[in-house]
């Protein structure tokens, strides 16, 4: 077993000797051993992808066709920049295509490569400047919102659960101020009680409501996605149906 110290009396244990030898930490070694061995990761490096991530949402609007051609999409935590290339590819937002061209904005707390056919903007999407930043770059209203944002984990589990929450909430909220009726908000969540509450606020908004685990999102990975479609300005929309 990788870093047993039963037979080793000083403590330095295999995965210690991994670590001191290469410079890596034994979380960092099961990391990299994971990436080499994951089909995605080969997948996303032949075509051309940014990150594995991408798949999630071909995957997702694959099933639920949510980015169309000419649709104005925003893009929330979108470093390295896998699901702008992804959405700016089915909206057309470099015009390649006949037919209506999309628009894409992306926003980050990370530096982002360019992605063609989008702005991108690098910000804490947490500042209160933030969404006037994507406003002023949407110059309209959205017919989608993605938010695949996740906090910095710390490693206790309650904790990491309530930040990304707090993330999917104020996108949520952010979404509801930009939407145009009908539209579609997709963010990512984790299993949990804690979201509850949030999740009714937005069956409040949405008429559909939906949680969805893409199939490359991994096995052991608590994350899922809110998939809420049709968008209504006021609560009385939803209660009348």
């Amino acid at each position: 077993m990788v870093g047993d110290t039963s037979s080793n009396k000083s403590g330095r244990g295999k995965g210690e000797r991994l670590k001191k030898s290469k410079g890596r930490k034994e979380s960092s070694t099961r990391w990299l051993k994971r990436q080499l061995s994951d089909p995605y990761v080969a997948e996303a490096r032949e075509q051309g992808l940014r990150s594995r991530a991408a798949f999630k949402l071909i995957e997702l609007d694959n099933k639920y066709r949510f980015l169309k051609p000419g649709g104005h999409i925003i893009d929330l935590g979108s470093s390295p920049g896998g699901w702008s290339m992804v959405a700016a590819k089915r909206v057309n937002a470099q015009g390649v295509t006949k037919g209506k061209q999309g628009k894409v904005i992306g926003l980050d707390l990370n530096e982002t490569d360019p992605v063609p056919g989008t702005i991108l903007i690098c910000h804490d999407f947490m500042d209160e400047a933030a969404p006037e930043l994507l406003k002023d770059a949407l110059k309209g209203s959205a017919d989608v919102v993605l938010s695949d944002m996740a906090a910095k984990a710390t490693g206790h589990a309650a904790t990491d659960h309530l930040r990304v929450i707090a993330l999917l909430e104020a996108a949520f909220e952010f979404a509801c101020e930009v939407l145009s009726p009908g539209g579609v908000f997709v963010g990512k969540a984790f299993k949990g009680g804690t979201e509850n509450e949030l999740l009714t606020r937005i069956k409040k908004r949405f008429k559909i409501v939906r949680h969805a685990k893409p199939p490359s999102s991994r096995k052991q990975s608590a994350e899922t996605y809110v998939i809420a479609t049709g968008f209504c300005k006021d609560t009385e929309s939803i209660k009348g149906q």
